[in-house]
């Protein structure tokens, strides 16, 4: 892994994009062609657990409205069309099946929120893994089964909302397994996740005290085992976690206005933090270390399943400034802890840079400043007077008039490219992908030029795989000052290794013992016209262009299409095609 930044790396980083948070070879010719196709129309367009007590926001969040009318602002006033559901499906989840479209289309997106809300964490990662026996001292120093739980997580989970949002947590909150040298990383990173889920739905204060204390994070960002300053040698308390709990999970480079674009003043941006405020934060992520309380060494995993627990004698029990805020001396390490993370809470800047990152996930790169506003309005008070309500926050994301607008559909500038986790669970979820024998053996999906070019957990650094900034250079997005995130992780190699795994990943070859159920599909097979159809609705919500249709079934009509065999070719190829086709590739 990349270590954790530097403060030479961290200054490299460009300020106007991190601080602002601003706005395929395969077997055939056409498959090249819808690849390479494919890069240049994305370049045009382009149980949560209580709140601590005291904590700002810290009431739960609301009872959920229900279907009436003014109960969801933005919520279409007529019935839902198969492609409408298809499209909100593919912001809301990882993917969709022909069932779930026809469901939502007959429920309603009010009723489908509130019941996605409703469900619980359907299992834990850290559960499957002991169920699996991964705990056993011959697993202490690998990373078995971490991938292998994270997959069947993704695809299987029928708290599909949940794992959307989760996913997206785990890019803005990043702890990755590549920096996390302890035993049973594995356990550390299944909790970590375990975490995310917990409170995708609860309250980010509270999201923000929990992390704050894994292993994981501790590990990950380097505090864990943290000392206070030693006047004999010269040491001081590592900065790493203070540093990036402020550029990263909370309030960012420099100030935002209500829409998230940045304040300027004499042509410069306003700085929200100086070294001396990342020095005095530093002093309160000290002391805090694993807690092996009650267990027996060698220490098993479930030193990684609990939060980290003080060591007084490593603690800084000093006075501690940052960001105007004062934590008098003697105040005790959790309460300190506490303190920092309400005074980094309530800061204005973090309802609009977390509220536009979740939007950049879920729906669209460059959302406008007044669907950044709206969202970060509701994040600030969710209406009754609670900050911070992730549930509020996404049902505003996902319910916003700017969300819901078909005519969206139609701007160049709008929609977002799907990452190719994202494209890969979204296969899976749709054709009720299972594992034969429960084992999930996907693996680690990193390599560029021959899996995805990205895995969950497996970032390279703390800035995720992508940076909520990044403009790609030289491209049409360039030109006209628009983001595009996910564009840092597309290149050659990986269009091309893309789309040779999923050709590989369909037909039932690369990914273990994963297999998909293509009855429904297969028989569509023998009319090409009704194959690419269904794909039309399942993968691409309708959005595949009248020439790409008449290409797709042309391409697939040259095929034989006599015997089962010849049958299960074309359909494969039809899928690998569509999850090709640069409409697919481009959530809108």
């Amino acid at each position: 892994m990349n270590a954790p930044p530097t403060p030479q790396e961290t200054q490299a980083l460009t300020t106007a994009e991190e601080a602002a948070n601003l706005p395929l070879p395969g077997r055939s010719a056409a498959l090249s062609a819808l690849g390479a196709a494919a890069l240049a129309a994305c370049g045009g367009g382009s149980d949560d657990s209580p709140s601590t007590p005291g904590t700002p926001g810290s009431p739960g969040s609301p009872g959920d409205p229900g279907d009436g009318p003014g109960d969801n602002p933005g919520t279409p006033a007529t019935p839902l069309t198969h492609e409408e559901s298809a499209r909100f499906l593919a912001q809301a989840t990882l993917g969709a099946s022909r069932a779930d479209i026809e469901a939502l289309t007959s429920k309603g997106l009010g009723t489908w929120l509130n019941e996605q809300f409703a469900m619980p964490v359907s299992m834990r990662m850290v559960d499957w893994l002991y169920a699996k026996g991964l705990d056993a001292e011959e697993f202490r120093f690998s990373q078995r089964g971490l991938d292998n739980a994270l997959w069947r997580t993704l695809i299987t989970s029928p708290d599909a909302l949940r794992q959307r949002v989760a996913l997206a947590l785990s890019e803005i909150c990043v702890a990755s397994v590549l920096g996390v040298d302890s035993s049973y990383r594995q356990f550390a990173l299944a909790y970590y996740y375990d975490i995310l889920q917990t409170h995708a739905f609860g309250n980010y204060r509270q999201l923000l005290e929990d992390i704050s204390l894994s292993p994981a994070m501790g590990y990950y960002l380097t505090y864990r085992g943290n000392s206070k300053a030693n006047p004999k040698t010269g040491s001081q308390p590592d900065e790493n976690y203070a540093r990036e709990l402020m550029q990263l999970f909370t309030i960012g480079l420099v100030q935002l206005r209500a829409d998230g674009t940045p304040v300027v003043n004499n042509g410069q941006f306003v700085e929200t933090y100086r070294s001396d405020d990342v020095m005095g934060l530093a002093r309160v992520f000290t002391g805090w270390d694993l807690d092996t309380a009650g267990l027996s060494k060698p220490y098993p995993a479930a030193q990684m399943c609990r939060p980290m627990a003080q060591v007084a004698s490593r603690y800084e029990t000093g006075a501690k400034q940052f960001l105007g805020t004062t934590i008098p001396e003697g105040t005790d390490a959790l309460a300190a802890l506490r303190r920092a993370l309400d005074a980094l809470f309530v800061h204005p800047n973090v309802a609009p840079f977390i509220s536009r990152q979740l939007i950049q996930r879920l729906v669209t790169s460059n959302p406008s400043g007044g669907y950044v506003a709206r969202v970060a309005a509701v994040f600030a008070n969710n209406g009754q007077g609670a900050r911070g309500d992730l549930r509020a926050v996404v049902r505003a994301i996902l319910l916003d008039p700017e969300a819901r607008d078909r005519g969206q559909l139609q701007n160049p500038n709008w929609g977002k490219l799907r990452e190719p986790v994202q494209r890969f669970v979204h296969w899976a979820r749709a054709f009720g992908a299972t594992s034969t024998g429960d084992a999930w053996d996907v693996g680690d999906l990193s390599d560029p030029g021959s899996r995805l070019g990205q895995s969950p957990l497996r970032s390279p650094s703390v800035f995720n795989f992508f940076r909520p900034g990044y403009i790609p250079p030289n491209t049409a997005l360039a030109a006209q000052g628009l983001v595009g995130p996910e564009f840092q992780l597309t290149n050659e190699s990986t269009v091309a290794g893309y789309v040779n795994f999923m050709q590989n990943a369909v037909a039932g070859r690369s990914v273990g013992d994963l297999r998909a159920n293509y009855a429904a599909l297969l028989a569509k097979a023998g009319d090409p016209a009704a194959l690419v159809a269904e794909l039309q609705l399942v993968l691409a919500a309708g959005q595949l262009s009248p020439a790409t249709v008449a290409t797709l079934t042309a391409v697939l009509g040259g095929m034989p299409g006599k015997t089962t065999t010849e049958l299960q070719n074309r359909m494969y190829a039809a899928l690998t095609l569509v999850l090709a086709s640069p409409e697919y590739i481009v959530q809108k």
